[in-house]
């Protein structure tokens, strides 16, 4: 599939079939992920590729409690929101496979010649470990869709980010930071509109 297609065909998919996702796809997605630009090519990922059912529940469980455990706003309303995050908090229970993401600390040059923190100098040049991840996480997205796949980026079960580095055996110097779930989609979703070009080109001459 050439690129423009697979840009433009790509969208979340919540839902799936039960067919598996082969090995060799789970590792050509990965190895795309990997190809990814990242901060002075200090490629800080490790991805761990999760299709054991027990352990999918397992994980979606832990998200659950975590979310029981936010305080309420007590209004009307707060029942079914809190309800509706649920699933889309856990909903990767239900995929053939799920890929989890973890980044090392990216330790810049500049750490050994200024008298600031690491935390400080990666708030300073705006988190450029997150920026990087962010490029093989889109990598992984468009890699499903040119491999007959749909997939989708959750951020929402970091509330239960310990007790999922756990389950999945991420440690230090690795910290888990995203998932994506990835399976044959269940039904066909178009693409939700964008903003036009007009809306978000700006050019300086």
């Amino acid at each position: 599939m050439e690129l423009k297609k697979a840009i433009e065909l790509r969208t979340s998919i919540r839902t799936f079939t039960n067919e598996k996702v082969s090995v060799d796809d789970l590792k050509e997605i990965v190895r795309r992920a990997g190809l990814a630009p990242s901060v002075n090519n200090y490629q800080p990922w490790m991805f761990t590729a999760i299709t054991k059912p027990e352990t999918l529940s397992l994980m979606a469980d832990k998200v659950a409690k975590k979310l029981k455990e936010v305080p309420s706003n007590n209004s009307i309303a707060s029942k079914n929101v809190l309800s509706q995050v649920e699933w889309f908090a856990t909903f990767f229970e239900n995929a053939p496979a799920v890929i989890a993401i973890a980044m090392e600390n990216y330790e810049s040059v500049l750490e050994m010649g200024v008298n600031l923190s690491h935390d400080e100098i990666n708030k300073m040049r705006n988190f450029p470990d997150m920026q990087s991840a962010g490029a093989a996480i889109q990598n992984i997205l468009l890699t499903a869709v040119d491999l007959g796949y749909g997939a989708c980026w959750l951020s929402a079960p970091m509330i239960a980010k310990t007790e999922l580095e756990k389950i999945i055996g991420i440690s230090e110097p690795y910290h888990l930071i995203s998932f994506v779930a990835i399976g044959k989609p269940s039904k066909t979703i178009q693409p939700k509109p964008k903003k036009s070009i007009d809306e978000i080109f700006k050019l300086i001459e």
